[in-house]
């Protein structure tokens, strides 16, 4: 017993306090148990998480009456208390607790029936308690059979949102959940800061004989992932297409699209991602030199990549852009522009609109639309290779990140719905997701993110997105995720409508978070869960996966 249910606070079927015992300690996010005999004599159980704990002087009347009492010239009692929410009663009689019941910890099988792990089937393992008890997502909610799509908010460089996310693939791909399904589900994730994720198939050089134990406690074996394939854009200037990767040398596949790749594809849309506004004529332009491009190539002969348009054969991306000027803007200023390629009823300003930003895109993008190289299109991108691809575009510039990240995603997506099945899923994380689906402006790229979050569960195409602030991303896109994990917040930050899911104290607490601790909040269990996950059994940046850095210190999840 660690206590009894209060009498002089209100107990309800739903939240109560308890007067903890002299010698108990109970602390934020315990789980705890305590039964009602009804005049029936049927016995009601009800479970819960302590939420707040308090203590106070019994007897005290003014605020300085704690130096009296201190120096015990007045006569007082400490008194400790707890509330609890309620997550789970069994049978289902919502009554309130009796003041003076006991109250116990949960522990075994008691914890798991209070956190409704008894009833879920298909358990993933997500992380562990402060205790080292496993925590469990159930998979119903993240596969699409019930729900689908995660989403990890925090600060970035604190709240460990990569790492997190990483973690939760290794445990969809190791820990027989998926069951034979596994081996061929895949995973998409996207390198955005640095050359962090291009060792996840090393082992990780920091990981201790401790950190490692914390994976038997969720039946986890810690290994590097087992099937990953890395591609990266090829260095600018270089005909070989050596990929532009710094701290690894080997293992490295460079990535590019070719012109007719380009144009038969319709991907041009992509390179004004940054800058889409509907409200705008050039879009109109965009639109049909798009078409005009893909009619163009569509019955042309194969030029190992190139095209041919109009008798011209194009190699390169800026010659393809020359080209297109040439139809939208006339040598001799005396001829109409081609309205097959402008649009109709588009003025002059649009045009040029629409010309400076292409040809902006050139310096950013030419060495990722490119037909110049022997066997160009053997470069493809191919996701179905190995079960982990990582495409790393931290070197980019911003528009041609949005290219690479919007025509990657069409890719997978267009993929699984020309599939028609579910079986087997695939899996893609992609991080600073308010850059690419932001709340306020409209772009392709966002049209294929909210086509994943809301028709993605039935194509079994599931989105682990991670952001700094929801508050700044689609709000479609985040309510359509069942799972939702908050890292460290940002004080302002957490007070945000889209944090609504966490009860106030766990909104206060979420801005004092440590690396590698997370609030997990699913379907099942009304209140968030405060969880850890191990450190990484994979390599995160290279000192990782070569040898131990001194100046990391005591924190196991410093730099991550």
């Amino acid at each position: 017993m660690i206590g009894r249910v209060l009498g002089t606070d209100d107990a309800t079927p739903l939240q109560f306090w308890v007067a903890i015992a002299e010698g108990s300690v109970v602390q934020l996010d315990d789980v705890v148990a305590i039964d009602r005999i009804l005049p029936t004599g049927e016995r009601i159980s009800l479970f819960g998480i302590v939420n707040q704990v308090r203590a106070r002087h019994e007897g005290a009347t003014f605020d300085s009456d704690v130096f009296l009492i201190a120096e015990g010239v007045l006569p007082a009692e400490i008194s400790e208390a707890a509330m609890v929410q309620v997550t789970r009663v069994v049978p289902e009689v919502f009554v309130p607790p009796l003041p003076g019941a006991e109250v116990r910890i949960a522990s075994d099988d008691e914890r798991d029936v209070a956190l409704d792990f008894d009833s879920v089937t298909r358990r993933l393992p997500a992380g562990l308690s402060r205790e080292n008890e496993p925590i469990f997502l159930d998979l119903d909610f993240v596969d699409g059979t019930k729900g689908a799509h995660i989403n990890i908010s925090g600060i970035s460089g604190v709240a460990t949102k990569t790492s997190y996310a990483t973690f939760l693939l290794y445990s969809l791909f190791n820990s027989g959940v998926l069951g034979a399904e596994a081996s061929n589900t895949k995973g998409l994730i996207f390198n955005v800061k640095g050359e962090d994720l291009l060792f996840l198939d090393s082992p990780n050089a920091h990981l201790t004989a401790d950190q490692a134990a914390r994976y038997e406690h969720v039946n986890l074996t810690p290994a590097p992932f087992s099937s990953v394939g890395i591609v990266a854009p090829p260095r600018r200037g270089d005909n070989t297409a050596t990929p532009a990767v710094g701290s690894r040398t080997t293992g490295v596949s460079p990535f590019f699209w070719t012109l007719d790749t380009f144009c038969r594809e319709n991907l041009l849309p992509f390179l004004f991602a940054d800058s889409e506004d509907e409200r705008q004529q050039y879009t109109i332009v965009v639109q049909s030199v798009t078409a005009q491009l893909a009619a163009a190539v569509k019955h042309g002969p194969s030029l190992d990549g190139a095209v041919r348009i109009d008798g011209a054969t194009i190699h390169t991306f800026r010659e393809l852009v020359e080209f297109i000027e040439r139809k939208l803007i006339p040598d001799d200023p005396d001829d109409k522009p081609d309205q097959r390629w402008t649009g109709r009823a588009v003025s002059g300003g649009s045009i040029n609109a629409f010309v400076r930003r292409l040809s902006s895109s050139i310096r950013h993008v030419e060495h990722l639309i490119r037909a110049d190289i022997n066997n160009a299109p053997d470069y493809a991108l191919d996701l179905d290779s190995n079960q982990l691809t990582v495409v790393d575009i931290h070197q980019l510039h911003d528009r041609a990140k949005r290219f690479v990240v919007g025509v990657v995603l069409r890719q997978a997506f267009d993929a699984k719905e020309a599939s028609g099945v579910a079986k087997p899923l695939q899996f893609i994380v992609l991080d600073e997701l308010n850059k690419y689906a932001p709340r306020d402006s409209s772009s392709p790229i966002k049209e294929i993110l909210l086509d994943v979050a809301e028709r993605g569960r039935s194509l079994g195409i599931i989105l682990i997105g991670a952001q700094q602030t929801a508050s700044e991303v689609e709000r479609r896109i985040v309510a359509n995720s069942a799972v939702r994990v908050v890292g460290r917040l940002d004080t302002a930050e957490a007070g945000r409508d889209q944090y609504g899911f966490l009860p106030g104290v766990q909104r206060q607490r979420a801005t004092i978070l440590k690396p590698g601790t997370m609030y997990l909040s699913q379907p099942r269990l009304p209140i968030p869960l405060l969880i850890e996950f191990p450190f990484p059994a994979w390599a995160t940046r290279s000192a990782e996966a070569t040898r131990r850095s001194s100046s990391d210190g005591d924190d196991p999840f410093a730099g991550l």
